[in-house]
């Protein structure tokens, strides 16, 4: 067939049996490499499902840097992965030998189930090469690890007892999602997988944070998550948002109380109620700024404690302008 007339699929197809038939990746490993080796780190994908647009995506992106590398004169390995532990199998092997929970698999046996799990971890294998090939990205799948091989959990070991005995490991808390059912936090991608994340209204509060020394002054600052509060330790604000300090009445016939909040939001905040403002600042004029905790917390407590800070994160889309900050809370 003429050139002309070939769909660029049919070029595309073409292009890769030339590849294919004449072991164009493995020769390109075979080159000499006057730079040395680059080592290129992929992570590896669960094979219990077909690829999808995102991994595609991701893929093919991954495979711009090794190609580049390659043609600078370093050595590129790309040693192809499979991702074999996890939820993703663990859920899978449940729905299908019909188990609802751990006392069900230990009816059944530890044996039984993770046998199941070793055989159908891979069993989109091929799928997934046949997708990788065919976007024209060149791994080396004949030499593929898979991380339930005990090569590859050993290798995982001593790279842990290496960074223990450099003092690199530490142990911490972190509050996450956890699942009573699997009896293990969860990852954000576990938890969408079941289509979980929904749009939904969230309530929210505006909490004051009266200035250190000046009881009539305060910072407002909004959250969705008030549980988080006690574990306050700062006000983040954004450097180039314009800030306002505002005099209001207080409720009933109160003394005169003044609020620090985003100039932007000031109406959506107080809407008609009557209030003068007395001055307007950009957020990094307030960074540094102590105010008084909500709540005495001595662990939390130090000299970088309870201040304001900048963050570029702040936005005035929603709330005062103003966020509270947990860390111990965050991601």
């Amino acid at each position: 067939m003429d050139d002309k007339k070939k769909t660029i699929a049919e070029k595309e197809e073409e292009i890769l049996r030339f590849w294919k038939d004449k072991n164009i990746f493995e020769k390109s490993l075979q080159k000499k490499a006057p730079h040395g080796e680059f080592v290129f780190y992929d992570g590896p994908p669960f094979a219990t499902g077909l690829p999808h647009t995102g991994s595609l995506l991701s893929s093919i992106i991954k495979d711009v840097i090794p190609r580049y590398k390659t043609m600078r004169g370093y050595l590129v390995r790309r040693r192809w992965g499979w991702d074999c532990h996890g939820l993703p199998i663990e859920s899978l092997i449940e729905k299908e030998l019909h188990l609802k929970t751990k006392k069900d698999i230990l009816a059944v046996g530890v044996d039984v189930f993770n046998e199941a799990a070793r055989t159908s971890v891979l069993r989109f294998e091929h799928e997934w090469e046949k997708y990788i090939d065919r976007v024209g990205r060149w791994v080396d799948f004949k030499n593929s690890y898979k991380t339930m091989d005990n090569a590859y959990i050993e290798s995982v070991w001593w790279a842990l007892k290496r960074l223990h005995e450099k003092g690199l490991l530490y142990e911490g808390r972190k509050v996450l999602m956890y699942c009573p059912h699997c009896e293990t936090p969860l990852a954000k991608a576990e938890i969408a997988m079941d289509n979980t994340y929904q749009d939904i209204t969230e309530e929210a509060v505006i909490v004051e944070f009266r200035l250190k020394g000046d009881p009539r002054t305060s910072f407002l600052a909004w959250t969705t998550t008030p549980w988080t509060l006690p574990g306050n330790v700062a006000l983040a604000v954004h450097p180039d948002i314009e800030y306002v300090i505002i005099e209001k009445k207080d409720e009933g016939a109160g003394p005169l109380t003044r609020f620090v909040l985003a100039a932007n939001l000031l109406e959506k905040i107080f809407g008609k109620e009557e209030y003068s403002v007395l001055e307007r600042r950009k957020g990094k004029e307030l960074v540094g700024i102590a105010y008084e905790p909500l709540f005495d917390v001595p662990a939390l407590q130090s000299e970088k404690s309870y201040r304001v800070y900048a963050a570029d994160f702040v936005t005035t889309e929603e709330g005062t302008g103003i966020v509270h900050t947990a860390v111990m809370y965050g991601e």
